[in-house]
């Protein structure tokens, strides 16, 4: 079960988020968010950073140069588009970074024309992405028009293991389920919310139909 601890703001809750396990830290650059840091700031943190992680920068309809030139200066590894980004743009910005994941929010129409976006991984959000509500999962089915599904939306450590169980996604994102506050991490929450979803992916029967996590997949910076 792929984990991505997003909204990180300091080297202290990037570096707690690891050891408790991560896949993925997610570093905020929306103008107004509680949780958005300087580019600067998240290049210090990743620098810092053990190998094997990946490092996302998260975009909300921001310009496509932007969205390009802040993940390079910052050293990421993805970029997340996470607004009403059109397919053209998405594409433009999947040429010019390693990864791209592309968001969607829950029952949006554009995600059917999937293909367009060049994404590597698809993100489901709640239709108020922040907000830190879930939504209906029974939508979802964990094999998103063929790419990764990475689920997101009100998830925290007391339902993560029902989301895995229900949508049986490839991966998990959180931020406010598993902080103190706006922007910290608290080590407990996100201890428990790790254990909690790869314990519930564990005690799944495989369908034969999952992402192997193991297999080489263009999405997989395990390499790099």
């Amino acid at each position: 079960m792929f984990v991505k601890i997003c909204g990180v703001t300091t080297e202290e809750d990037a570096l707690l988020a690891v050891g408790m396990g991560a896949d993925a830290l997610g570093f905020t650059f929306v103008p107004g968010s509680s949780r958005q840091i300087r580019t600067a700031t998240a290049r210090d943190i990743v620098r810092r950073l053990p190998g094997g992680i990946l490092t996302v920068g998260v975009f909300r309809d921001e310009l496509k140069e932007r969205v390009v030139e802040v993940t390079h200066e910052a050293g990421l590894q993805a970029a997340q588009l996470h607004g009403r980004e059109s397919a053209n743009d998405s594409s433009w910005v999947a040429q010019r970074v390693p990864y791209l994941i592309k968001a969607f929010t829950a029952g949006d129409t554009a995600i059917d024309q999937l293909d367009h976006y060049a994404a590597s991984a698809v993100l489901v959000d709640a239709p108020d992405p922040g907000s830190g509500e879930v939504f209906d999962w029974s939508m979802l089915d964990g094999r998103e028009r063929g790419r990764p599904l990475i689920l997101a939306g009100g998830l925290h450590p007391g339902n993560v293991a029902q989301a895995v169980r229900t949508v049986r996604p490839w991966g998990v994102d959180v931020a406010s389920g598993v902080e103190s506050s706006a922007g910290t991490k608290d080590p407990i929450k996100v201890r428990e919310f790790v254990l909690n979803a790869r314990k519930a992916e564990a005690a799944m029967e495989p369908t034969g139909e999952e992402f192997d996590p193991d297999a080489p997949h263009p999405y997989d910076w395990r390499d790099e």
